[in-house]
């Protein structure tokens, strides 16, 4: 069992485990609880009671966050013709067609998400096995297949969070840093909860929020009412 150091701890016996927190308590609790010498995410697990051993509650999505994740994203963009240029003014740190793939599957992984226009996945499909582990494999429904490439890059830019329910129900997200303050982590939580509650599948029975915590990146994980989701959302 990994053993935590002292300063780990000492946070931890000040938060009561057993206790659920609202929303507010929570995020104040959890940036309190921030010790490293470097600016720790703010990231949050939601454990949904969906089943995503079924195709439909295998529950994905992006979310752009108001406030920004604190991170800039090197966005790399996989098209051709005049698409190459949209994704350059659009801000887009790399854009290629088949030199990317090759150069990716050369072991250069020196970007933080892929885009790339339809009429390029069969040659996106070569790299699958690399790009798909790291969470990074364009996908139409996180919207990082498309045509409108200046749109999407922008977005990614500005805050863009792709999320997605893992084997055990759980979905988990960064929603800022600790430099961003309560208000503005708040405001991000509230994005990310309204979207998370809008792609909710038909299918789900039963309570669609099962549990929520939020912690910092060398923090203790903070428990919260699951009813804050909603409310968060409204």
């Amino acid at each position: 069992m990994a053993r935590h150091g002292k300063k780990y701890r000492n946070v931890r016996e000040q938060i009561d485990t057993k206790k659920r927190f609202n929303l507010d308590e929570a995020i104040d609790a959890a940036l309190k609880a921030h010790y490293a010498n470097f600016d720790e995410s703010v990231d949050v697990a939601i454990v949904l009671g969906v089943d995503p051993r079924k195709a439909d509650q295998n529950v994905r999505g992006s979310v752009v966050l108001p406030n920004g994740t604190g991170k800039t994203q090197r966005v790399l963009v996989i098209a051709k013709g005049e698409k190459v240029k949209e994704a350059e003014e659009a801000g887009a740190d790399f854009v290629g067609g088949e030199e990317l793939v090759e150069k990716i599957q050369g072991g250069w992984l020196d970007f933080d998400r892929v885009v790339a226009t339809p009429d390029m996945m069969s040659m996106v499909g070569r790299i699958g096995k690399i790009l798909g582990p790291r969470g990074m494999m364009p996908n139409a429904k996180t919207g990082t297949v498309t045509f409108d490439v200046a749109r999407v890059v922008k977005e990614i830019k500005a805050g863009k969070v792709d999320f997605r329910v893992d084997k055990a129900g759980v979905v988990h997200a960064p929603i800022g840093r600790v430099s961003f303050g309560a208000e503005k982590i708040r405001e991000n939580f509230s994005a990310l909860a309204e979207t998370i509650l809008r792609i909710k599948p038909a299918s789900s029975k039963g309570a669609y929020i099962k549990g929520l915590a939020i912690s910092t990146t060398m923090g203790p994980g903070i428990k919260i009412e699951p009813a804050e989701v909603k409310a968060a959302a409204a």
